[in-house]
């Protein structure tokens, strides 16, 4: 399977699983943890008259997108043996992964004119957890597409 194969099932199953993760946060604390939702938010109050379907789609597509630019990087860094393609460093490149998210978010927020209406620092506080749960499904993803090639994992 080509690098670029690898890259777009890692991320679509790295979002996938974060995002059912920040679901569940959301229900379980009873605040909105929803990255699509609250980038739906900024899209929508940026161009009001975006069809409530367009805001949606752009939500989810710039969570996605993200999700697979954060793949990228991990599966550069695992094909050119940077690092080894294993949960322990699957749990670090979430934690360092969960600090840039953290990062992004507060600039994202920080420099939108009309940001939403939510606790900032339960917020950013859960971008930590969420990363880590991108990253380790990311991992298992990614040696599940080394597994189909019949390439041993490490």
């Amino acid at each position: 399977m080509d690098q670029f194969s690898k890259t777009a099932l890692t991320g679509i199953a790295g979002t996938t699983v974060m995002t059912a993760g920040s679901e569940l946060m959301s229900v379980l604390f009873q605040e909105n943890f929803r990255e699509p939702k609250h980038l739906e938010t900024l899209i929508s109050r940026l161009v009001p008259q975006l069809s409530r379907n367009a805001k949606t789609i752009a939500g989810w597509g710039a969570h996605y997108a993200m999700g697979l630019v954060f793949a990228a990087i991990y599966v550069e860094l695992w094909e050119h043996r940077k690092i080894k393609h294993s949960i322990k460093n699957g749990l670090i490149l979430g934690t360092l992964s969960g600090f840039l998210g953290y990062l992004i978010w507060k600039a994202t927020f920080k420099a939108h004119p009309l940001p939403p209406w939510i606790n900032y620092s339960h917020y950013y506080l859960q971008r930590i957890p969420a990363h880590i749960v991108f990253a380790v499904a990311a991992t298992i993803a990614y040696k599940m597409t080394l597994t189909s090639e019949g390439t041993k994992t490490a």
